[in-house]
């Protein structure tokens, strides 16, 4: 497999930047399509294999165990698709270092709400798509010309985050 810049890891970072830029991403429990909401991911650029959540304990994600994600950059130049596992975070050092006034808007009794639900997503496979597939192929999809194997390029199969 052709990686974009030569390996992936290029293109992992690109991904992790792209989620920073803009840290929505469709979640949904494994096999449970019914169960996808938009949520934000809460990130620390020094933890590349996890990412957190606030829930509501009512959410179905209060189930806990296997997740997929699925991400769209803001300009629509990168895609991915994840795995990992969501479990109950404890760290009231890592709750409030996400804890914002984005946040709180969804909780009535703010930190201190009963209801809020911290989450820890650890990060499996992954699956990342570069669009950004640059002027001169896409001037050649306009004219109607194969774009084929140049956005193979910027494609990784089963990476781990």
């Amino acid at each position: 497999m052709k990686y974009a810049d030569g390996n992936p890891d290029a293109l992992k970072k690109k991904f992790w930047l792209a989620l920073s830029d803009s840290p929505y991403l469709f979640l949904e429990l494994k096999g449970q399509s019914d169960t996808a909401v938009p949520m934000t991911a809460q990130l620390d650029k020094d933890a590349d294999s996890a990412i957190w959540f606030f829930t509501h304990k009512k959410s179905t994600f209060a189930k806990l165990g296997e997740v997929t994600a699925s991400f769209a950059g803001k300009d629509h130049d990168m895609f991915a698709r994840f795995n990992g596992r969501l479990s109950v975070e404890n760290s009231k050092e890592r709750f409030d270092q996400f804890w914002n006034n984005f946040v709180e808007a969804w909780y009535d009794g703010g930190k201190d709400d009963p209801d809020i639900l911290f989450l820890r997503m650890d990060l499996g496979d992954a699956e990342i798509w570069s669009g950004d597939l640059g002027v001169l192929n896409t001037a050649k999809m306009a004219l109607g010309m194969n774009v084929h194997d140049e956005a193979e390029e910027r494609h990784v199969e089963s990476v781990d985050l």
